[in-house]
Protein backbone atom coordinates (compact mmCIF):
# COMPACT_ATOMS: atom_id res chain seq x y z
CA UNK A 1 0.00 0.00 0.00
CA UNK A 2 1.51 3.54 -1.05
CA UNK A 3 2.04 5.81 1.64
CA UNK A 4 -0.36 8.76 1.85
CA UNK A 5 1.20 12.09 0.34
CA UNK A 6 -1.45 14.66 1.16
CA UNK A 7 -1.06 17.53 -0.57
CA UNK A 8 2.34 16.85 -2.01
CA UNK A 9 3.14 15.31 -5.55
CA UNK A 10 6.17 12.64 -5.74
CA UNK A 11 8.20 15.48 -7.34
CA UNK A 12 7.73 17.99 -4.35
CA UNK A 13 8.66 15.16 -1.86
CA UNK A 14 12.33 15.21 -2.97
CA UNK A 15 12.54 19.08 -2.68
CA UNK A 16 14.33 20.64 0.75
CA UNK A 17 11.71 23.41 0.76
CA UNK A 18 8.82 20.27 1.04
CA UNK A 19 10.15 19.62 3.94
CA UNK A 20 10.68 23.18 4.87
CA UNK A 21 7.25 23.18 4.92
CA UNK A 22 5.81 20.14 6.03
CA UNK A 23 7.66 21.04 9.51
CA UNK A 24 6.22 24.48 9.75
CA UNK A 25 2.67 23.01 9.11
CA UNK A 26 3.34 20.29 11.92
CA UNK A 27 4.62 23.01 14.02
CA UNK A 28 1.84 25.54 13.36
CA UNK A 29 -2.06 26.10 14.02
CA UNK A 30 -3.90 23.27 13.05
CA UNK A 31 -0.51 21.21 13.36
CA UNK A 32 0.41 17.89 15.02
CA UNK A 33 -0.07 18.60 18.75
CA UNK A 34 3.29 16.00 19.90
CA UNK A 35 5.11 17.87 17.44
CA UNK A 36 3.65 21.00 18.62
CA UNK A 37 4.71 20.76 22.37
CA UNK A 38 7.92 19.53 21.66
CA UNK A 39 11.39 21.59 22.85
CA UNK A 40 14.95 21.30 22.98
CA UNK A 41 15.01 19.44 25.45
CA UNK A 42 12.48 17.43 25.10
CA UNK A 43 13.51 16.06 21.65
CA UNK A 44 17.67 15.46 23.02
CA UNK A 45 16.77 12.16 23.64
CA UNK A 46 15.95 11.46 19.95
CA UNK A 47 18.68 13.17 18.71
CA UNK A 48 21.03 10.81 20.23
CA UNK A 49 18.55 7.85 19.45
CA UNK A 50 18.72 8.45 15.74
CA UNK A 51 22.88 9.29 15.69
CA UNK A 52 22.95 5.80 16.65
CA UNK A 53 20.37 4.20 14.46
CA UNK A 54 22.59 5.70 11.23
CA UNK A 55 25.38 4.25 12.77
CA UNK A 56 23.69 0.76 12.80
CA UNK A 57 22.64 1.22 9.22
CA UNK A 58 26.43 2.30 8.16
CA UNK A 59 27.50 -1.40 10.20
CA UNK A 60 25.09 -3.34 8.75
CA UNK A 61 26.23 -1.36 5.18
CA UNK A 62 22.22 -1.34 4.67
CA UNK A 63 21.92 1.61 2.25
CA UNK A 64 18.23 1.88 2.04
CA UNK A 65 17.94 1.87 5.82
CA UNK A 66 20.57 4.61 5.94
CA UNK A 67 18.69 6.83 3.28
CA UNK A 68 15.97 6.80 6.01
CA UNK A 69 17.77 7.02 9.22
CA UNK A 70 19.24 9.79 7.65
CA UNK A 71 16.09 11.48 6.99
CA UNK A 72 14.71 11.03 10.38
CA UNK A 73 18.20 12.41 11.62
CA UNK A 74 17.38 15.02 9.34
CA UNK A 75 13.74 15.73 10.46
CA UNK A 76 15.71 16.19 14.11
CA UNK A 77 17.78 19.14 12.83
CA UNK A 78 15.05 20.37 11.02
CA UNK A 79 12.52 20.14 14.04
CA UNK A 80 15.28 22.34 16.34
CA UNK A 81 15.95 24.76 13.98
CA UNK A 82 12.18 25.44 13.40
CA UNK A 83 11.97 25.84 17.41
CA UNK A 84 14.59 28.14 17.35
CA UNK A 85 13.33 30.48 14.41
CA UNK A 86 9.64 30.38 16.56
CA UNK A 87 11.68 31.51 19.66
CA UNK A 88 13.65 33.78 17.43
CA UNK A 89 16.86 32.07 18.50
CA UNK A 90 17.97 31.52 15.09
CA UNK A 91 16.73 30.16 11.81
CA UNK A 92 17.72 27.48 9.30
CA UNK A 93 19.17 29.82 7.16
CA UNK A 94 21.73 30.89 10.05
CA UNK A 95 22.14 27.45 10.73
CA UNK A 96 23.17 27.15 6.87
CA UNK A 97 25.20 30.13 6.78
CA UNK A 98 27.56 29.13 9.90
CA UNK A 99 28.29 25.76 8.48
CA UNK A 100 28.88 27.03 4.80
CA UNK A 101 31.13 29.51 6.21
CA UNK A 102 33.32 27.37 8.13
CA UNK A 103 33.63 24.85 5.52
CA UNK A 104 35.14 27.61 3.59
CA UNK A 105 37.18 28.52 6.26
CA UNK A 106 38.63 25.26 6.88
CA UNK A 107 39.31 24.21 3.41
CA UNK A 108 42.00 26.95 2.62
CA UNK A 109 43.69 24.31 0.25
CA UNK A 110 40.36 23.84 -1.84
CA UNK A 111 38.94 27.46 -1.52
CA UNK A 112 41.76 29.33 -0.84
CA UNK A 113 45.50 29.67 -2.27
CA UNK A 114 47.05 26.95 0.77
CA UNK A 115 48.50 23.62 -0.66
CA UNK A 116 48.64 20.30 1.28
CA UNK A 117 50.60 17.16 0.26
CA UNK A 118 48.08 14.74 2.30
CA UNK A 119 44.84 14.53 4.43
CA UNK A 120 47.26 14.12 7.41
CA UNK A 121 48.29 18.07 6.91
CA UNK A 122 44.88 18.64 6.00
CA UNK A 123 43.58 17.30 9.69
CA UNK A 124 47.01 19.33 11.56
CA UNK A 125 45.48 22.46 9.69
CA UNK A 126 41.71 22.01 10.63
CA UNK A 127 42.44 21.44 14.11
CA UNK A 128 44.76 24.56 13.80
CA UNK A 129 42.19 26.51 12.00
CA UNK A 130 39.95 25.79 14.95
CA UNK A 131 41.78 26.92 17.64
CA UNK A 132 42.31 30.43 16.10
CA UNK A 133 38.59 30.80 16.68
CA UNK A 134 38.42 29.71 20.25
CA UNK A 135 39.66 32.36 23.08
CA UNK A 136 43.56 32.40 23.95
CA UNK A 137 42.77 31.03 27.07
CA UNK A 138 40.71 28.04 25.15
CA UNK A 139 41.75 24.43 25.92
CA UNK A 140 42.21 22.22 22.80
CA UNK A 141 40.55 19.10 24.15
CA UNK A 142 37.48 21.22 25.41
CA UNK A 143 35.46 21.09 22.58
CA UNK A 144 35.24 17.42 22.61
CA UNK A 145 31.24 17.43 23.85
CA UNK A 146 30.97 15.91 27.81
CA UNK A 147 28.05 14.01 26.52
CA UNK A 148 30.18 11.46 23.67
CA UNK A 149 30.46 7.72 25.13
CA UNK A 150 33.36 7.35 26.91
CA UNK A 151 35.42 4.98 25.00
CA UNK A 152 34.38 8.14 21.89
CA UNK A 153 35.31 10.54 23.91
CA UNK A 154 38.62 9.15 25.16
CA UNK A 155 39.55 8.48 21.40
CA UNK A 156 38.39 12.33 20.71
CA UNK A 157 40.99 13.84 23.34
CA UNK A 158 43.59 11.76 22.95
CA UNK A 159 43.45 12.56 18.64
CA UNK A 160 43.32 16.26 19.92
CA UNK A 161 46.47 16.33 21.98
CA UNK A 162 47.84 13.89 19.23
CA UNK A 163 47.57 16.58 16.60
CA UNK A 164 50.27 19.27 18.76
CA UNK A 165 52.46 16.64 19.08
CA UNK A 166 51.27 14.84 22.55
CA UNK A 167 51.65 11.32 20.92
CA UNK A 168 53.83 8.15 21.16
CA UNK A 169 56.00 7.84 18.75
CA UNK A 170 55.14 4.26 17.22
CA UNK A 171 52.38 2.23 17.90
CA UNK A 172 54.13 -0.67 19.66
CA UNK A 173 55.12 1.85 22.46
CA UNK A 174 51.82 2.14 23.16
CA UNK A 175 51.17 -1.70 23.39
CA UNK A 176 54.53 -1.92 25.86
CA UNK A 177 52.49 0.85 27.63
CA UNK A 178 49.07 -1.59 27.37
CA UNK A 179 50.93 -4.56 29.09
CA UNK A 180 52.37 -2.24 31.84
CA UNK A 181 48.62 -1.53 32.77
CA UNK A 182 47.40 -4.69 32.89
CA UNK A 183 50.11 -5.92 34.90
CA UNK A 184 49.33 -2.79 37.44
CA UNK A 185 45.93 -4.32 37.65
CA UNK A 186 46.42 -7.09 38.43
CA UNK A 187 48.69 -5.85 41.27
CA UNK A 188 46.05 -3.20 42.61
CA UNK A 189 45.77 -3.60 46.30
CA UNK A 190 41.72 -2.48 46.60
CA UNK A 191 38.66 -2.25 44.60
CA UNK A 192 39.29 1.72 43.93
CA UNK A 193 42.65 0.92 42.74
CA UNK A 194 41.15 -1.66 40.29
CA UNK A 195 38.86 0.86 39.17
CA UNK A 196 41.50 3.20 38.34
CA UNK A 197 43.79 1.01 36.54
CA UNK A 198 40.98 -0.66 34.12
CA UNK A 199 40.63 3.37 33.24
CA UNK A 200 44.26 3.70 32.55
CA UNK A 201 43.77 0.40 30.24
CA UNK A 202 40.68 1.26 28.47
CA UNK A 203 42.13 4.83 27.57
CA UNK A 204 45.65 3.07 27.27
CA UNK A 205 43.38 1.05 24.41
CA UNK A 206 41.72 4.16 23.01
CA UNK A 207 45.23 5.35 21.81
CA UNK A 208 46.27 1.95 20.19
CA UNK A 209 42.79 2.28 18.22
CA UNK A 210 43.48 5.68 17.25
CA UNK A 211 47.06 4.89 15.90
CA UNK A 212 45.60 1.92 14.15
CA UNK A 213 42.56 4.14 12.74
CA UNK A 214 40.23 1.80 14.45
CA UNK A 215 36.55 3.62 16.01
CA UNK A 216 36.54 1.52 19.31
CA UNK A 217 32.43 2.55 19.48
CA UNK A 218 32.22 0.85 16.13
CA UNK A 219 34.46 -2.01 16.26
CA UNK A 220 33.10 -2.67 20.66
CA UNK A 221 29.43 -2.74 18.78
CA UNK A 222 30.44 -5.12 16.08
CA UNK A 223 32.03 -7.39 19.04
CA UNK A 224 28.65 -7.26 21.46
CA UNK A 225 26.85 -8.10 17.84
CA UNK A 226 28.94 -11.18 17.36
CA UNK A 227 28.50 -11.94 21.06
CA UNK A 228 24.78 -11.65 21.05
CA UNK A 229 24.89 -13.71 17.72
CA UNK A 230 26.78 -17.05 19.12
CA UNK A 231 25.32 -16.55 22.90
CA UNK A 232 21.60 -17.31 20.64
CA UNK A 233 22.83 -20.03 19.09
CA UNK A 234 23.56 -21.72 22.45
CA UNK A 235 20.22 -20.90 23.21
CA UNK A 236 18.49 -22.07 20.04
CA UNK A 237 20.20 -24.69 20.01
CA UNK A 238 19.33 -25.94 23.68
CA UNK A 239 16.13 -25.73 22.46
CA UNK A 240 16.20 -28.07 19.99
CA UNK A 241 17.35 -30.37 21.89
CA UNK A 242 15.42 -30.07 24.78
CA UNK A 243 18.36 -29.19 27.09
CA UNK A 244 18.33 -26.80 29.83
CA UNK A 245 21.32 -24.22 29.39
CA UNK A 246 21.78 -23.77 32.80
CA UNK A 247 22.52 -27.37 33.11
CA UNK A 248 25.41 -27.96 30.33
CA UNK A 249 28.82 -27.92 31.54
CA UNK A 250 31.26 -24.61 30.22
CA UNK A 251 32.70 -27.17 27.54
CA UNK A 252 29.26 -28.17 26.27
CA UNK A 253 28.61 -24.14 25.72
CA UNK A 254 32.43 -23.33 24.66
CA UNK A 255 31.77 -26.53 22.08
CA UNK A 256 28.67 -24.64 20.71
CA UNK A 257 29.71 -21.75 21.14
CA UNK A 258 32.83 -22.78 18.74
CA UNK A 259 30.17 -24.05 16.15
CA UNK A 260 28.60 -20.28 16.08
CA UNK A 261 31.86 -19.07 15.15
CA UNK A 262 32.07 -21.59 12.34
CA UNK A 263 28.50 -20.77 11.05
CA UNK A 264 29.36 -17.03 11.22
CA UNK A 265 32.57 -17.05 9.05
Amino acid sequence: MEKPTGQFGDEQLGKFTTFKKIIQKLRGPGGCPWDKKQTHSSLKQFLVEECYEVLETLEEQNMPGLSEELGDLWLQIMLHSQIAEEEGEFTLEDVLRRINAKLIYRHPHVFGGTRVKDSQEVSVNWEELKEKEKPGDHSLLSGVPKELPALAYSQSIQRRAASVGFDWEKVDDIIEKLVEEVEELRKAADHEEKIKEFGDILLTLANVGRRMDIDLESSLRQANARFTQRFKYIEEECRKKGLDLKSLTLAEMDQLWDEAKRLSK
